[in-house]
């Protein structure tokens, strides 16, 4: 049949089974918004209020769902603005299609009206990028795109289509796209049989599970890993929800924030069995000293995260979940008794703990489990709520935490949470925000209101940047070089005049009533939380230090 670029673009979305997009129209994508136009009741667009909302929409949607998120942008700026939620989907390994429209194939290289090479932008940030000029290549290059996305350890792809191929007429072949199946042709034998062997050996292993862990969907495995050894384990904030957070044998997060538990006992361990784990710097401290009396072995789907940033002495690539159900055939079922009590013993010496008696960041989460029963889809954005997130939140399943781990990238947490909630229609979805982070993005507030998408806003509102106010605080002298924010915003009337509904909670009392009104209203909802300024997120390794050179405030008072 003969279609148009525009047509051919739909079909081959409806091809893929896409049925949402996030995005915002302008003059050259305006082919495209036509014809989706006239698939609406196929395939919904959620109109967000900047392009940048719309790529974390699309993250969001990726992440809470499994399948590809996917966005629209027009040229130049409109692209541009696609660059921090395809950079965060990057870092994070999350399968995107972020399409673009430039200006018509003859005005290419003229510093034309809103034109960019939004391909070159974004090259070192996406797996593979297409520009097409030409309408017979538009079709393939779309199937590739949503494959190579999803394919092997996920990532974005760009589609950046001229306005005049999306206008021009060809041949189109309808066709059903083949499943994209993980790939175990990279597992090898031997690398299982020294794995095996390792695991033999050792005495006090330890089980570091990772953002990969999540991706593979390979809880029962890690599960029945964890048993088989007689091992603690340990996540990164990435890893989240990949093995259950309510295990006896779980330690608690790992890294700059991790437990005390975790880091002391990753110190001592003899054997650290990375799954799916990239070695962040945020997860190490000073790599010189990490595990330093550990052999590592780490699993992992991509061979270039091997010794990139700590030298393993054995690894296995693959798929974490494929890998796992070969290499558990292949183990003794081990004991370790004394090492297990020794794990025990620090999980109860060193507890997390908060001041009680005043509302808090680490008691808003506490009690956003609470209500919610711990099932709650929970995103974040970045800083000090992200980390009482992590730490105080029993994450049970996989992609239940949805956050900005490698790029950090404040003002994701509205987007992704909108994204997530029209993935996951039947889930409660909370955004734990900062203030600093909300006024990034607060305007997404209208999307929200808008397309009524009832995300749920909890804000912890210390009326300044928390996490650079704390590193100020303990290595910068109290010097408070632009981080208070206390200067009268009020968001409760902003989002009342966003169109959502607004709740200010001054005092622990107050939280939970809150939540489970808000909760019951099913429209997006603001809970303005203000909590002192000087509260600070415990556990905390300096920066170039070893983890288990792990601190508190008790520490800070003896010292």
């Amino acid at each position: 049949m003969k279609l148009n670029g525009s047509q051919i673009l739909i079909e081959c979305l409806k091809e893929q089974g896409v049925d949402t997009v996030f995005g915002y129209p302008g003059g050259a994508i305006l082919n495209i918004y036509d014809e989706l136009y006239k698939h609406s009741d196929e395939i919904r667009h959620v109109l967000t209020s900047h392009e940048q909302g719309a790529s974390h929409a699309a993250d969001g949607y990726a992440r809470a769902t499994g399948k590809v998120g996917v966005c629209l942008a027009t040229s130049g700026p409109g692209a541009t603005n696609l660059v921090t939620g395809i950079a965060t989907a990057y870092m994070d390994s999350v399968p995107i299609v972020a399409i673009t429209a430039n200006v018509g194939t003859a005005l290419l290289g003229r510093d034309s009206f809103q034109e960019i090479d939004i391909a070159g932008v974004t090259m070192p940030i996406t797996k593979h990028s297409y520009i097409v000029k030409d309408v017979t290549k538009l079709a393939s290059a779309v199937r590739s795109a949503f494959r190579i996305a999803k394919e092997g350890r996920p990532g974005p792809v760009l589609i950046d289509i001229t306005k005049s191929a999306t206008a021009e007429v060809t041949d189109f072949v309808p066709c059903k796209p083949d499943p994209v199946e993980k790939s175990d042709l990279s597992i090898r034998r031997s690398d299982l049989e020294r794995a095996a062997k390792l695991i033999a050996k050792s005495k006090k292993p330890f089980i570091l599970v990772g953002g990969g862990s999540v991706i593979a969907d390979a809880s029962e495995e890690i599960d029945a890993f964890a048993k088989k050894l007689d091992a603690p384990v340990t996540d990164t904030l990435m890893g989240k929800g990949a093995y259950d957070g309510h295990g006896e044998r779980y330690t608690g997060m790992l890294g700059m924030h991790g437990t005390k538990a975790s880091n002391l006992g990753v110190a001592q361990c003899d054997l650290l069995i990375a799954l799916g784990a990239r070695f962040s710097d945020r997860v190490t401290g000073n790599a010189k000293k990490f595990a330093r009396h550990a052999r590592i072995l780490q699993i992992d789907v991509d061979a270039a995260e091997i010794n990139k940033n700590v030298l393993v002495d054995a690894s296995v690539i693959g798929d974490v979940k494929e890998v796992l159900r070969r290499l558990l055939p292949m183990l003794e079922q081990q004991s370790h008794p004394e090492w297990m009590a020794l794990i025990k013993d620090l999980k109860e010496r060193y507890p997390l703990k908060y001041e009680t008696g005043k509302l808090t960041g680490p008691y808003i989460v506490e009690q956003i489990y609470e209500v919610t029963k711990g099932d709650a889809i929970i995103v974040t954005e970045v800083g000090q709520h992200q980390m009482w997130a992590a730490q105080y939140y029993k994450y049970s399943r996989p992609h239940q935490l949805l956050t900005s781990g490698g790029l950090g990238t404040m003002g994701y947490g509205l987007g992704a949470a909108i994204g997530a909630k029209v993935g996951c229609p039947d889930q409660t979805v909370i955004n734990v925000a900062g203030d600093g982070c909300l006024r990034m993005n607060l305007n997404e507030l209208a999307t929200a209101a808008r397309s009524n998408i009832p995300v749920i806003e909890v804000v912890v509102n210390n009326h300044v940047l928390g996490m650079v106010r704390q590193w100020q605080t303990l290595f910068y002298a109290e010097r408070y070089a632009h981080t208070t924010l206390n200067d009268g915003v009020d968001f409760v009337k902003v989002a009342q005049a966003l169109g959502a509904e607004g709740i200010r909670v001054e005092k622990p009392e107050e939280f939970a009533p809150a939540l489970r009104s808000a909760i019951e209203m099913k429209r997006p909802v603001v809970i303005d939380c203000i909590i002192h300024e000087d509260d600070k997120v415990f556990p905390m390794v300096a920066a170039g230090h070893a983890i288990d050179e792990v601190f508190d405030q008790d520490d800070l008072n003896s010292n």
